[in-house]
């Protein structure tokens, strides 16, 4: 049963098939149950992109079997922090959330050579995102 006292970060971008994927799964990954996580999309793609998926199992992280979700009013009100992607995404925004934007080149129609940098970004900035939220990293 996930700790209901864990902080909730939300990820959004526009098809939630790059960006917001690899940053959910990075957090899961370092953080574990420590932090709730969710990814949505304001226009969901079919599917997440394949060059994404790739890039991400080269550093051991299986996002495979994720799909794509769509943004919900629901999923903004049970999170503490939103996280945009630089995509210009437009949130329903309430009171006491943290809201953060991250300009982040968008992956799509892209190759893994040109997603292993934004990769490499997105890890750093969830590292220093548990910092700020205070959790470790997952043993």
């Amino acid at each position: 049963m996930p700790d209901t006292t864990a902080p909730s970060v939300l990820f959004v971008c526009v098809h939630n098939a790059g960006r917001s994927q690899m940053a959910a799964a990075f957090l899961t990954h370092l953080a574990g149950d420590r932090v709730q996580v969710r990814s949505a999309g304001s226009a969901p793609a079919d599917t997440v992109n394949p060059a994404v998926v790739e890039a991400m199992a080269e550093v051991g992280i299986d996002i495979s079997a994720e799909s794509p979700k769509a943004l919900t009013t629901e999923a903004v009100q049970a999170s503490d922090v939103v996280i945009t992607m630089g995509c210009g995404d437009t949130c329903p925004v309430f009171p006491g959330k943290r809201y953060l934007d991250w300009q982040l080149p968008d992956p799509a129609g892209q190759g893994v050579d040109a997603v292993r940098p934004v990769r490499d970004d997105i890890d750093m900035r969830i590292r220093k995102l548990m910092t700020e939220l205070g959790v470790r990293l997952r043993p």
